[in-house]
């Protein structure tokens, strides 16, 4: 077909471009932004953070979302942008790198809570259908990164207030010493 016109792939291609390197650069300012968050901020939970008054349970994590199951795929990357730490470098038991692990599980849900809206953003450039598709993208990429961040958030508050968390996701409260 001599004489048909077939549209350029850099102007078709142009609003996926834009997208993939919009969300690659909020990803790396949201990422350093909270890489500078003080510790001590990050020490306690906040209102974003903080435990819902509905009673989060590890059990229930275990059981409806199967967290257990799917939780050794997710990447993790913390240790990606200067500043980070990788989850698997606070693996001791102490007290000291436990609250650490704690503080960090505050920081990377505010990562995932920060990223969540940006599909918002691009409807700026993008028709419905690339703004459905951006939603579907930032909550399929960030919502099991938030679950994960509070089940292990609460398991670290069991083992930190002297409980031991089960695999059935209880509780179980070590023995008072005898008198």
């Amino acid at each position: 077909m001599e004489g048909a016109h077939r549209p350029d792939p850099a102007v078709t291609s142009g609003p996926l471009w834009t997208s993939a390197l919009a969300w690659l650069s909020w990803c790396l300012l949201v990422g350093g932004l909270a890489n500078a968050l003080p510790l001590a901020l990050l020490s306690h939970d906040g209102w974003l953070t903080r435990l819902r008054p509905w009673g989060e349970r590890t059990r229930s994590y275990e059981r409806r979302l199967a967290i257990r199951r799917w939780k050794p795929l997710l990447p993790d990357a913390g240790g990606v942008l200067p500043g980070g730490v990788a989850k698997a470098a606070l693996v001791r038991r102490d007290r000291s790198s436990l609250e650490r692990l704690l503080a960090e599980t505050r920081r990377a849900e505010l990562v995932h809570l920060a990223l969540w809206p940006f599909w918002l953003v691009t409807a700026l450039w993008l028709p419905p259908r690339g703004v459905l598709i951006n939603l579907i993208f930032a909550t399929a990429f960030n919502l099991p990164c938030l679950w994960l961040q509070r089940y292990n958030r609460l398991r670290l508050l069991q083992i930190l207030s002297g409980a031991t968390p089960t695999a059935a996701g209880t509780s179980i409260r070590p023995p008072e010493p005898s008198p």
